[in-house]
Order: C-alpha cells, then structure tokens, then sequence
C-alpha cells in the first residue's frame, strides 16, 4: 500500500513539473521570445510597398517637361503558387514555360515570402484581359506602378532616363530599393535622384492561409505614409527648346543657350536625339538595345561631351587675354597678305584671302587668321624663346580662367572637360625645349589640341557679356515650391581681364553679324554680337557659331555646332540667329539675306553611315596612338622612378601633367 501511494506522488510530480516547464515555455515564447509572433505575424500580416510618384520636372516657365502615368505590374509571391494552368498563364503574357520557370525561380531566389515582380508595365489591353482570369493564378496579383511619361518628347538628353535597380544599387541604398524599383540612370533623373524619388509608403494588410487580404492590420497604425517626389523647376525654355530640336533634326551636333545674367541654361539640344518615351512601357528594353546599337549615338550628351575645335569662336577670348597682358591695343594693326610666316611654316587665312591693314575690332569681324597667330606668338614669345614653356603656362592659365580644359560643374553627370594642353604635354612630345611658339600656331586660332564642349563655348559667350565674369551654367532653377539652388550656382567668378578690354571686342563681334561672315544671320532690330568658327576634324569642316544678343543689357548668349556642316556662316550662324530672336521675341520675322527657318529644319546634313563609322574609327585610333605615347611615357617615368630613390613616386608627373582629358 505505501508502495503504491509513493508511486502515486512519483508520477504526480511528474505531471506538475511537464505543466511547469509547458506553461514556462509558453510564458518564453509569447512574452520574452518575440521570434514566434513575428513568425505568426508573418503568416497573416503581409506588407506592401507603396510606390511614390517621381517629383515632376517643369520648364522656366512652370510647363510640363516630365510627369507621371500609372501602369499595372504582375507581382508573385512564391509561396503562395499553388497548381495551376501555366501554359494559359503563359500565353497571355506572351512568355513560354521556360521564361516562366525563370521568372519565378528569380523571385523564390530574392523572397520566397514576400512578393516580387513578375511582369512589368502591361498594356492597358493585357491588363484588363489578365485581370479577368486572375484568380485563376493564385500567387499572382496586379499592382500599380508610377512611371515616366514626356507630353512633348524632348530634351531627352537633358531629363535622362530611369531604370530598373540591379543588386549592387539595392545592396548599397542601405533598404531603399527593393527588386523591380526604378532609379534615374542618366541626366536630371540621376543628378537629383534623391530629391525626385520620394519616399517609399508601406501599407500592412491581414491576409488569410490562402494568401487573399482581409483588410488593413490595425487600421493602419503601423503604416508608413508614400511621400511624392519633389518637382523640379528647370531652367530650359520649352519652346526654344522644340525649337532648337526642329533646327537640329536630321544633323549631328548641339545647342547650347544660357541666360548671362544667372547662368541658367535656356536650351540644351544634343542630336540626333530619340523620344523619351520610347525608354518606358513595355518595350523598354528593346528600344533601348536599338538606340545603344545606334551608330550615330543618340546617348551621347553632345553639349557636355563632345569637345570639338572652337576655331575661329576662340579668336576673341585670345585678344581679350593680348590685350590683359599688355600685348596688344585695339589700334594694333596687322597687314594681312592672305597667310603668316610662323617659323618657317606659312598658314593662310581661310581661303587664302587679302584683308589689308587690319585692326583687333575688323581683324574679328573678318576672322582674319594671320593676325591671330601674330597675336599669339607674341604672347608664346614674350619671355624669348628659352622661355617658351612658362609663356605658354602663363597663357594657358588664362584660358583655362574662362573654363576651358575643365568641368562647369553642370548639375548633370558625365560632363567632359574640352581639351587644354599643357607645356608638359608639348615637353613631351617634343622634348623639352624642342618647341617653340610656331610648333603650336594653330591654338591660337582655336584649332590644334585645342578642344572645346559646346556648353563651354556658350559660357564664354556669356562672360563676353558680361564684361569679364559668368555664373556657373546650371539646368535646375528650384527644388519643391522653395526658390533654391547650389550657392555655388550664385558666385560671379571672374576671370582675370579688365572690363575696359571688352568693348573693343564685341565692336568686333557686332561687325562680325553687322557686315562680316555673319551678315546673312544680321536679326532686324536686335543687335546680335558673335562670332563664326569652321574647324576641321578628321578632314571634315564643323560649323561653329557663338554669340550674344542684344549688345546692351543681354539677355542671352549661345553656342552652335553643326557636324560636317562646314562654314560657320553657312549654318550654325543662322540656326543661333532663329534662336535668339525666337527667346528675345517669341517669334520670328523675314530677314533681308531671306533666310527661312524651315529650310533648316528640313535640311538634311547628317553623314552617310559607313563615312560616319569611319570618322570614328579614325578618332580611336588617334586617341589609341595617344594613349600608346602616354604609356610609354608613363613607363619611363616609372623606370627612372625605380633608380632614384629620391625621384617622386611612379606616375606623379603623370598624373599632374598628361591627365587624358587635359592634354589632347
């Protein structure tokens, strides 16, 4: 008997202690141990991103270049795909079975719980024949998405494009981006990416065992509110944008027009171009392959990536820079027989051409190319011919003032520097002291090494202007409804040269379209002061044009570039002069010389294909020869570096003197 009531507390406690430990383990796991809830909250409380709408971008004057449309996503949840009619899934789509299998291995890959996308921006069509049989594909549902759209289709350049993140973007935004998120690639998109973003709303929904929401988890409390992007106000125009685009079409080059007074950027045409729109919707990507498989390199940013000669547009900045240091007056006088004798090198004027005596204000209006090279071999020789290297620094500095050889700090990505070359790079191919002034004639008429963007060439228009400082160029005038930007953007700098040395020149610019190579450009009523330019590459003539108008108080200045287009005059003078009048007065009237903005338009310069390929495999190899001169240089330096431990590191003189995009 006393066996069996000591078996009776044995077993007895054995119960008390299981009931212990299950009621302390459960005590663990719904008050200390918060995995399992979140396991379980997992299991019913799903959340969605909510995907903000990207700031808008407008023109200067408050119109839409960029807005928003929404479009239907198909997202899929992994877990949830049960069985079911692939093949008719598939076809509606217009996929196969293997891009299926693929689609869904990539989304059980990033989450096999949470939902990714599976099909992107359906058509309107697809959507609504989808959306009729959609409960038939359980672990597929349909969700909106905001994405780009272009009501003029224009300035594509300018505004960029967005595109999907990949794995490396969505590692480093530290949870920003998921898979299927879209970011600016290019353009205004990727310069203001975190201001036109947004932010992301997250919306928690009840959803039962078999995936189908049952409403809002907590009436909300724990969502996270989508916040629009900002819009931004641009500085562009957009009908002198449209219009500069018509001008341009069918040709190879750009446009560039700032306002001096702020260095805000009126126009920005970059061709040839494509529509914006073709880089959002459903064909997205073949599109994109097609234009990236483009010969004629409509991605390419013309106004900020393209260097080019100046030419002859450099004349003036050169008499500016003679005339500051002391070489020159305006009364210098040159007789001009139609060449110069540099050395033992004779360079005619253009066609050979006689100008007679001629003095800095008609030397500019007739682009007279002698007196030029006299003025720069002044300025290289004035230290005698020892001192060849610290002139030609000296002068380079001075260039380099008005933004030659270096970024703008445009507010885009990707802008070039031109081409200024240094004493160094001459030291080197020449050796030094194996140079002289007439060696490197040529920069003196803006041609040579020399290289310029077209926004470079604009903004020393608008230094020109201004009577010796400029803004710095810039494509955004505001942020939200709040009147900022850069302050940087809001600094004259000033470039070295007395305002008293500015009058003569632009006396010789307004001569330039008053009665020199510019007349046929002359604009009734509007003084328009400029310069023509034709500069050769690779055997083929540019037509460059810079200018600003009106003389006084004026209220735009512009660079145009027209590829293969010959004489300065012949094209790029007149394009600039229906641009200007068209900003100053918003239209545009008859000219005397009867040149007609639709010819222009309709004209046709672009080159055969097969030359263009060949021009540009011609720039390669030039720029592979130079490379290949630069290494064995860099070589050198690194082999002298080796046996003078005292000699700086490989590579410094380098790296300070034949940077790749300073020395061409």
């Amino acid at each position: 008997m006393n066996q069996y009531f000591e078996r009776r507390y044995i077993i007895g406690g054995i119960f008390i202690t299981l009931i212990l430990v299950l009621l302390g383990r459960l005590f663990y796991i719904q008050i200390i141990d918060d995995r399992y809830a979140l396991y379980a909250n997992k299991n019913v409380i799903r959340p969605f991103i909510q995907y903000p709408a990207r700031g808008t971008i407008l023109d200067r004057n408050g119109k839409i270049l960029v807005t928003n449309a929404l479009v239907y996503d198909v997202n899929v949840t992994p877990k949830e795909v049960k069985a079911f009619d692939t093949l008719a899934f598939c076809k509606l789509l217009g996929i196969d079975k293997a891009e299926f299998d693929k689609r869904l291995a990539k989304a059980r890959k990033y989450s096999p719980n949470l939902p990714s996308p599976f099909e992107k921006q359906l058509s309107p069509q697809l959507y609504a024949s989808l959306q009729e049989r959609l409960s038939e594909f359980p672990g597929f549902r349909s969700g909106l998405h905001p994405i780009r759209s272009y009501p003029d289709s224009i300035a594509a350049q300018f505004l960029g494009y967005i595109g999907e993140v990949n794995d490396n973007i969505i590692a480093k935004s530290g949870g920003y981006y998921h898979l299927g998120d879209y970011i600016g690639i290019s353009g205004v998109e990727k310069a203001y990416e975190n201001v036109l973003r947004g932010h992301l709303g997250i919306k928690n929904m009840l959803v039962d065992s078999r995936g189908a929401q049952m409403g809002s988890y907590a009436n909300g409390a724990f969502d996270t509110q989508v916040v629009s992007g900002e819009k931004l106000t641009s500085s562009l125009d957009l009908h002198l944008q449209k219009l500069g685009e018509k001008l341009m079409q069918h040709k190879a080059g750009s446009i560039v027009a700032i306002e001096p007074s702020s260095g805000e950027i009126l126009a920005f045409v970059s061709t040839p171009s494509y529509d914006p729109n073709l880089l959002v919707g459903h064909d997205r990507s073949v599109n994109y392959s097609k234009l990236n498989d483009d010969p004629y390199q409509p991605f390419f940013i013309r106004p900020i990536q393209a260097s080019y000669p100046p030419g002859s547009s450099f004349k003036p900045l050169s008499a500016l820079i003679a005339m500051e240091e002391g070489i020159i007056t305006p009364q210098t006088t040159y007789n001009c027989p139609g060449y110069y004798i540099a050395g033992n090198r004779r360079i005619k004027c253009f066609h050979g051409e006689q100008h007679g005596t001629v003095n800095l204000a008609s030397a500019i209006a007739e682009s007279c190319n002698g007196y030029f090279d006299m003025v720069f071999e002044k300025l290289i020789n004035r230290l005698g011919p020892k001192q060849t290297d610290s002139a030609f620094t000296s002068w380079r500095d001075n260039v380099a003032k008005f933004g030659l050889g270096s970024k703008l700090d445009l507010d885009l990505p990707s802008e070039g520097t031109g081409l200024l070359p240094k004493a160094s790079f001459y030291d080197k191919m020449y050796h030094k002291g194996g140079w002289r002034s007439s060696t490197v004639i040529s920069l003196g008429i803006g041609q040579g090494e020399l290289g310029a963007t077209p926004l470079q060439l604009a903004n020393i228009e608008a230094t020109i202007a201004n009577h010796g400082f400029y803004y710095k160029p810039h494509l955004i005038k505001s942020i939200g409804e709040r009147q900022v930007i850069k302050s940087e953007y809001t600094v004259k700098n000033y470039v070295g040269v007395d305002p008293q040395y500015f009058e003569p020149v632009i006396d010789g610019m307004q001569a330039v379209v008053e009665r020199g190579t510019a007349v046929t450009s002359k604009i009734p009523g509007i003084i328009m002061c400029g310069k023509t330019g034709t500069a050769q590459v690779n055997g083929v003539d540019n037509s460059v044009f810079v200018a600003f108008a009106p003389r006084e108080n004026p209220k735009i200045a512009i660079a145009v570039v027209v590829e293969n287009g010959g004489q300065g005059a012949s094209w790029a003078a007149p394009i600039a002069s229906f641009m200007v009048e068209k900003y100053l007065r918003d239209s545009i009237t008859a000219r005397p010389s009867g040149i007609d903005p639709q010819r222009y338009m309709n004209a046709d310069l672009m080159p055969d294909i097969s030359i263009y390929i060949k021009q540009q495999k011609k720039q390669l190899r030039r720029d592979s020869i130079r490379q290949a001169r630069i290494d064995s240089i860099k070589k050198a330096q690194a082999t002298k570096s080796a046996t003078n431990k005292n000699h700086k590191p490989a590579g410094t003189n380098y790296l300070s003197a034949l940077k790749p995009k300073d020395d061409e």
